[in-house]
C-alpha cells in the first residue's frame, strides 16, 4: 500500500529541500522522480543546478508524464513536481482542461497502486491573483483540482510559509 505525503506552497517557499530532506530521512538512496521538459535555456540551466546538488545517493528519473511505468516497489520517491507534470499534460492537450485532469487522475490513480512511499510536490499557483489571461486561469483550475485530489488520498500534507513547514493533514 502506497504512503503519500504532499509539499505545497508558493515559488521558492522550500518545498523542494524539505522534500528532498523528508526523502533522506526515510531512505539512503530515494528516487528523484523530475517531471520537468525543458522549456528554454534558462530552464535546462536550472535543471542541471538541481541535478548537481543532488548527491550520488539519489536514483535519478526524468519523466515527463508516465510516472507509473516505473517500478517503484519498496522505494522512496519524490515527485519534482506536479505543477510541471500538469503542464505536460495540459500543452499535449490543447489547454483542454477536463483531458488533462482525468489523464492526470489516471497516471496517478496507476502510480499509487504500487507499494511505495511517494512525496509529491506541488505548487499553490491560486493563492495569488486571478491572471488575466484565460489560459493561465485554465492552468490555475486544472492545478487546483489535482491538488485536492492528490492531497484527499495523502497521509499527509504540508504547507510550506517562508521555508517553514506547517502541518495541514
Amino acid at each position: 500500500m502506497a504512503k503519500i505525503t504532499l509539499i505545497t506552497g508558493g515559488q521558492r517557499s522550500g518545498k523542494s529541500n524539505y522534500a528532498q530532506q523528508l526523502a533522506l530521512q526515510l531512505s539512503p538512496n530515494p528516487v528523484y522522480l523530475a517531471t520537468s521538459r525543458i522549456w528554454d535555456e534558462e530552464h535546462r540551466q536550472r535543471i542541471i543546478r538541481h541535478q548537481a546538488d543532488r548527491g550520488p545517493e539519489w536514483t535519478n528519473i526524468e519523466e515527463e508524464k508516465a510516472l507509473s511505468k516505473h517500478d517503484f516497489t519498496g522505494r522512496v520517491v519524490l515527485i519534482d513536481c506536479v505543477t510541471l507534470w500538469l503542464t505536460n499534460f495540459f500543452f499535449d492537450n490543447d489547454s483542454h482542461i477536463d483531458q488533462s485532469l482525468e489523464e492526470a487522475k489516471s497516471e496517478f490513480a496507476q502510480l499509487i497502486q504500487q507499494d511505495a512511499t511517494f512525496i509529491f510536490v506541488t505548487n499553490e499557483i491560486g493563492l495569488g491573483g486571478m491572471p488575466e489571461n484565460p489560459i493561465q486561469r485554465k492552468f490555475t483550475d486544472l492545478q487546483g483540482w489535482m491538488n485536492q485530489h492528490i492531497a484527499q488520498s495523502a497521509n499527509e500534507v504540508v504547507l510550506m510559509v517562508s521555508g517553514i513547514a506547517v502541518k495541514v493533514k
